[in-house]
């Protein structure tokens, strides 16, 4: 059974693909008005979709929500790549928005999405009108943790499940990643298995990519573009204390912690994710 929005899409009554960015890219296209831009969460086998999916339905009633799948996930790429993987995801985006003729968006990220999001403020900052982020850290590669332990324990898991993405090994990963172990379900884990290993090309295309750390904590203080961040209070992916150090950082932003969640927000809570959400991209 698929995931099913609350205006009733499904995923695959919204997939789309284009060139872009040297590859074929991967989107849903849902709603009409100004541009915002979803980047999906880390992790083997996450999707645009399945990151998403639950507050669409809500925010596509207000936007134009562009859910892109990163390279090498879901059905955008294959490539190879030897550059710091936010980066190339940034870029990425961008080149979708291109496209897509939209010169400047809304971006709303969260993990591996939020961060991108970030680097795309710092290297794309004329495209970013404001963005949300999340369970991200700062640093390609991770950062240093003042309190929490690194590796995190999501990340144990994480590695544990791209090695061998057994079922056992992917079901184990998302216990990790979010907090409320019943939302882990066999329909669930039967698609991440499925979306991380359904193209051998798209696997080679892994194995063979470095992704080269970058500290993006100095260019942190120039970013100008609105920030949201909404990260949850039991991530064991990334420690919440990353969400404080980059408040700390950018002027013009603000932090919400959402109490008994995991690292994947949207998901875990997403009607007060959606309502802090669209708030913040309607303008206080």
């Amino acid at each position: 059974m698929p995931f099913i929005a609350s205006n009733g899409l499904t995923e695959a009554d919204t997939s789309k693909t284009i060139a872009a960015g040297g590859m074929t890219v991967h989107y849903h296209d849902v709603g009409s008005g100004q541009p915002v831009l979803f980047l999906h969460s880390y992790g083997p086998g996450t999707t645009a979709w399945i990151t998403f999916y639950k507050a669409v339905g809500v925010l596509s009633q207000h936007f134009r929500c562009i859910l892109m799948d990163m390279p090498n996930f879901s059905k955008t790429g294959p490539i190879v790549y030897q550059e710091g993987v936010h980066a190339l995801q940034a870029r990425t985006a961008v080149a979708l928005l291109d496209a897509l003729g939209i010169e400047r968006a809304k971006w709303v990220g969260n993990s591996q999405g939020g961060q991108s999001a970030m680097v795309a403020a710092i290297n794309h900052a004329e495209r970013v009108e404001k963005f949300v982020m999340g369970g991200s850290h700062i640093g390609t590669g991770g950062d240093r943790y003042l309190m929490a332990n690194r590796p995190s324990e999501g990340s144990r898991a994480t590695r544990d499940a791209i090695d061998d993405p057994s079922r056992e090994n992917i079901r184990r990963y998302l216990r990790v990643h979010i907090d409320d172990e019943n939302l882990v379900t066999d329909e669930l884990v039967d698609y991440i298995h499925h979306a991380y290993t359904w193209s051998p090309e798209l696997m080679a295309a892994r194995s063979k990519s470095v992704s080269v750390p970058h500290d993006y904590t100095p260019e942190l203080a120039g970013i100008q573009a609105p920030v949201l961040l909404i990260h949850g209070r039991y991530d064991r992916m990334v420690a919440f204390e990353i969400s404080i150090a980059i408040l700390n950082h950018v002027a013009d932003s603000r932090v919400v912690l959402l109490n008994n969640c995991g690292h994947w927000a949207p998901f875990e809570k997403p009607a007060e994710w959606t309502a802090h959400v669209l708030t913040f991209l309607r303008g206080y």
